[in-house]
């Protein structure tokens, strides 16, 4: 009999050690590891919090009332994955209090909801419990003060999305911001206030989404902005400024292409969304011929210099856009982005069932096309 409780004793220790180090794990990767590794605890939060959501987005009619909704998804997650981890690591530590005390779980419970929340209401007179005590009020205590450093990846991000709005328009715009940019005659300025900016800027977010998870579902302060879509609006702006706009070409409007579309790429596999990573240039996009002959149009009407030949243009624009136009279409669908021109105006019909669901009235829709914008 003493040999059986002292097996569980043992067996309480390991297990409970086992849920520590694993929940420890998913903090490290979550919070301190600078790159993006998948986690079991961390993606199960944001799917079950999200599909709670869910019961109550699907039955909003206005994207003002969805955004309402969402805006607090993200806060939300980032609570509750917090509280997840804290009770995993209180029910880790009640099982190695067991272990090395035998004290009733009452007690032990207090311990160690005392110890993580650092009250310090409850003592112990024991050597070993006193080094399990110390030891989880100082996972309790990092895991809580990491929580800042999101906002602050946050506030990056923010900061270019709201100045893009001054030089591309509300919701913003390719075709806007070259238009205002040629009538402020600063066409030749674009590769210091914008491609060089913003090349820093998708970096800096590829690894700040990738690392931190939330950041990509956290709203910006005004319902009318969205990351995903500043960041389209910018490389629509790229693709069309090196494709048909003639003016001299500028090599760090292609870096910034580049930059760009291997951040969304990366942000887009974190979330497991399927996308083609070495794309024909002859690849179907879901912008049609048509709306990029719109686009020429109304860049002639204000006299922006264009090149003669559109054919070579728009195969050219095609080329740069395929590269993240899978990925652009379906982070604009994961996050709920506002209404903007060539990014969150259609939806791409491709990408992991878990996290995201397009529905085309009521059904389900689980086909591999775009659907285009009414009236083209």
């Amino acid at each position: 009999m003493i040999a059986l409780f002292i097996l569980l004793r043992i067996v309480a220790f390991i297990v409970g050690l086992g849920i520590v180090t694993v929940t420890l794990i998913s903090a490290l990767r979550t919070f301190v590891l600078p790159r993006s590794a998948p986690d079991v605890i961390n993606r199960t939060v944001f799917i079950w919090v999200r599909r709670l959501f869910a019961l109550r987005v699907d039955r909003l009619q206005t994207f003002n009332e969805r955004d309402r909704a969402m805006e607090l998804y993200a806060p939300t997650t980032l609570v509750a994955l917090l509280v997840t981890w804290l009770l995993c690591i209180q029910i880790g530590y009640m099982g190695m209090y067991w272990a090395v005390d035998a004290q009733f779980w009452y007690d032990i419970f207090k311990i160690s909801g005392s110890s993580l929340l650092t009250l310090g209401f409850t003592l112990v007179d024991n050597f070993p419990t006193t080094l399990l005590v110390f030891s989880e009020a100082t996972i309790g205590l990092i895991l809580i003060a990491y929580l800042p450093t999101i906002y602050t990846a946050f506030s990056r991000r923010e900061e270019a999305v709201t100045l893009l709005e001054v030089r591309a328009g509300s919701p913003p715009s390719a075709v806007e911001m070259i238009t205002r940019y040629h009538r402020l005659q600063r066409l030749d300025l674009l590769g210091n206030e914008i491609w060089a900016p913003w090349e820093v800027w998708f970096v800096d977010n590829e690894e700040s989404h990738t690392s931190l998870a939330a950041l990509s579902f956290f709203r910006s302060p005004q319902p009318h902005r969205s990351w995903v879509t500043a960041a389209g609006a910018v490389l629509d702006a790229a693709a069309l400024v090196s494709s048909s706009v003639d003016i001299p070409r500028d090599t760090r409007a292609d870096l910034c292409i580049r930059a760009g579309y291997l951040s969304l790429r990366y942000i887009a596999s974190f979330f497991r969304i399927p996308y083609n990573p070495n794309p024909a240039s002859t690849d179907p996009i879901s912008i049609t011929r048509a709306e990029f002959e719109a686009a020429l149009d109304r860049l002639a009407e204000a006299e922006v210099p264009l090149k003669p030949d559109r054919d070579q243009a728009w195969q050219d624009f095609a080329g740069w856009r395929v590269n993240y136009d899978t990925v652009l279409l379906a982070l604009a669908e994961l996050v709920m982005a506002p209404h903007a021109p060539w990014s969150s105006d259609r939806q791409l019909i491709t990408a992991s069932p878990t996290i995201l669901r397009w529905r085309k009235g009521h059904k389900l829709v689980e086909t591999h096309e775009w659907i285009p914008p009414s009236g083209t």
